[in-house]
């Protein structure tokens, strides 16, 4: 895992867009996302249980795998969006960027390979895409019955009331 804020400049949104300018984790975790190495399933196993994930399942994220809906997808997943459950997200292969939004409303890109787990709290905005492979195979573990309901960033979004929670909780001034 690699964290760092993203440079924004003008590219593909599969470039690192790397600033040169690194987070650590406990500045991830301060923005509510949990970052853990699992080079065994069984570590994954154990924080489900501990966290109450009850289901899974993992998808492959590639145009070889889904054809040619794979471009418009990964643009899909790079709409600034929220979930009102929490994401996590175990890669067991390839590579992909996770974006987050930090205090400051700057975008922080998080690089996660294989064996990498995230957790990103429900009502954090952030995007997805894969690396420059076009290719990742992730877990993904959910408390109830698998849904991945993205809400797009609007002002009606910026009320929910798990944006509102995240909000208090992470990024409210002390």
């Amino acid at each position: 895992m690699k964290a760092y804020y993203y440079d924004n400049l003008p590219g593909d949104q599969r470039f690192p867009h790397d600033s040169q300018t690194p987070l650590s984790e406990s500045e991830l975790s301060a923005l509510g996302v949990l970052y853990f190495r699992m080079p065994e399933l069984a570590g994954v196993d154990a924080l489900a249980a501990e966290r109450g994930y009850k289901n899974r399942d993992e998808i492959t994220v590639s145009p070889e795998k889904m054809g040619d809906v794979y471009e418009a997808k990964v643009k899909t997943f790079f709409d600034e969006h929220l979930h009102e459950d929490e994401e996590i997200r175990y890669v067991r292969g390839g590579r992909g960027y996770f974006d987050v939004r930090d205090k400051g409303d700057r975008w922080v890109r998080i690089a996660l390979e294989k064996d990498d787990l995230i957790i990103l709290p429900a009502g954090i905005y952030h995007r997805f895409t894969t690396d420059e492979s076009n290719y990742v195979h992730a877990m993904r573990l959910f408390k109830e019955e698998p849904k991945w309901t993205p809400l797009n960033r609007s002002a009606d979004v910026d009320e929910n009331p798990y944006r509102k929670e995240y909000v208090g909780q992470y990024l409210a001034e002390a």
